[in-house]
């Protein structure tokens, strides 16, 4: 059974950075790529980055191309995504997801997501 959770979100202010968690059950990392996504209220979902299994490919949205950097820790089963010169528009829901190739659909494995907002 794959478990994802997410965690790490908060308040910031415009600017700054985050760094969000998505914690896997075991193994998951060997056989799963991973993407983190974000929803605002309203809007689609959007593809944020994804990794895949073997970690020799990461793929980023262009809105946050050159600000968020995806990175994992085999040995703790958790991705990580840090996120710096956040902007109000980075404002939302973000979820990472678990699926065969990049990019996890949403009838793949899914965390429950961990709020952002960035706001003065």
């Amino acid at each position: 059974q794959v478990q994802l959770v997410e965690s790490g979100g908060g308040l910031v202010q415009p600017g700054g950075s985050l760094r969000l968690s998505c914690a896997a059950s075991e193994n998951t990392l060997n056989y799963y790529a991973i993407g983190w996504f974000l929803q605002s209220p309203g809007k689609a979902r959007e593809g944020v980055s994804c990794m895949s299994s073997s970690a020799r490919n990461t793929y980023y949205g262009g809105s946050v191309k050159g600000r968020f950097t995806m990175t994992r820790d085999n040995a703790k089963n958790t991705l990580y995504l840090q996120m710096d010169s956040l902007k109000p528009e980075d404002t939302a829901v973000y979820y990472c997801a678990a699926g065969p190739y990049c990019w996890p659909s949403s009838d793949d494995y899914w965390g429950q997501g961990t709020q952002v907002t960035v706001s003065s």
